[in-house]
């Protein structure tokens, strides 16, 4: 249902980005990926890392780093995918937020919401 593959949004170092192999309803899950969940207070540690910009929050005490295709996903203020946290799984949960054709990139919003388009720490 999905692949990861070059994406054209950036010219970055890794240009990566997840597309689906197959037309995909609106609601259907996508991934589940797996989280290495840490203490917020060991982020400043993160933070020295390329991994900084991949952390995703947690819940209130912690951090998450995404395992599978979780951290794959681009962004975009007009996505066609979202998450949930299944906190009781330890897993992030991407769904098809709308339907979504067959070769298309698949985006979800950094800021955790579709509809929120506050300003991203890596455009400030």
């Amino acid at each position: 249902m999905i692949e990861v593959k070059t994406s054209l949004i950036s010219d970055g170092e890794f240009n990566r980005g997840v597309f689906a192999t197959c037309d995909i309803e609106k609601g259907t899950l996508l991934h589940e990926a797996p989280v290495i969940a840490y203490p917020n207070e060991q982020h400043e540690h993160i933070e020295k890392t390329l991994l900084a910009d991949y952390a995703f929050e947690y819940g209130i005490h912690h951090s998450a780093i995404l395992l599978g295709y979780g951290m794959l996903f681009n962004h975009s203020y007009q996505p066609n995918a979202n998450y949930e946290i299944n906190f009781d799984n330890h897993t992030f949960e991407f769904y098809a937020y709308k339907d979504i054709k067959e070769g298309e990139e698949i985006f979800i919003n950094y800021n955790g919401d579709v509809d929120i388009n506050d300003p991203l720490w890596f455009n400030e």
